[in-house]
């Protein structure tokens, strides 16, 4: 869990760090000793921990992009740049922030973050070659629950964006894929953050996110793995519907 009491979304993406690096590896060896039924679902019991720190890491890294300094940049950067000074201008809104308008402002934001992330190319990275093998019934409910996931972490997270800067180093370019650099700092840390995005259409959607060196995309692909290999698709699902209607179902504070 995001912390904000302790620096807001910077404590959060520091948290995220800290459980990415550990990735379960040191766990892999352990003998088993307790059965394979034990060890199975202690093997779910731990999913759903990983899974709930890595997405506290997501909505760290989605709400860390406020206030962000104006240098220059190219498409990419500018469609990044676009997408920060919206959620800003979503939070800052006197309107919004009355009483009896917090669903509507809510749904602003999923709105302006989903038009610029692309849930579905993430999803597919995420899960890697298990993505071939499924339907597109199963497709389309992964998809779903991952962006459920995503959307009701960050928006129980964004309250807690106290004015951390983001400056804009470069941009790198290659056919349709593009990588925006960025350093996110605040009084007292400095995170690089970068943004990485495809074109399709014309417009570039973020497919990827990168903290500190350390890429969502794959740390999610680690975790998804572990959990495949130890039990089955269906309990990855299980596992993602129990966090979703967890996070939908906590009570909204006075």
């Amino acid at each position: 869990m995001l912390d904000v009491k302790r620096g807001g979304m910077m404590f959060g993406a520091r948290a995220f760090l800290q459980g990415s690096r550990e990735k379960w590896s040191q766990r892999r060896d352990r003998p088993d000793t307790r059965g394979a039924r034990n060890a199975r679902r202690s093997a779910l019991r731990s999913a759903a921990r990983t899974i709930q720190a890595v997405t506290s890491g997501v909505a760290a890294v989605i709400v860390l992009v406020g206030g962000a300094s104006a240098d220059p940049g190219g498409a990419a950067t500018e469609a990044v740049r676009s997408t920060i000074n919206e959620v800003i201008r979503v939070l800052k809104d006197a309107e919004l922030k009355k009483a009896g308008r917090a669903e509507e402002r809510r749904r602003l934001l999923e709105k302006v973050i989903g038009d610029r992330f692309n849930y579905e190319e993430m999803a597919r990275r995420s899960l890697g070659a298990q993505w071939n093998k499924l339907s597109d019934k199963e497709r389309q409910e992964f998809v779903d629950l991952f962006k459920r996931l995503l959307s009701n972490s960050y928006a129980d997270k964004i309250e807690g964006y106290s004015g951390e800067q983001v400056h804009y180093l470069n941009e790198r370019l290659e056919g349709d894929y593009a990588e925006v650099r960025t350093k996110v700092r605040s009084d007292k840390s400095e995170i690089p953050l970068d943004y990485r995005l495809l074109n399709k259409s014309g417009d570039w959607h973020v497919y990827d996110v990168v903290v500190d060196g350390v890429s969502l995309v794959n740390n999610y692909r680690g975790q998804f793995t572990k959990i495949l290999r130890e039990s089955s698709f269906a309990d990855l699902l299980e596992k993602l519907r129990e966090k979703s209607e967890k996070k939908s179902e906590k009570p909204k504070s006075p």
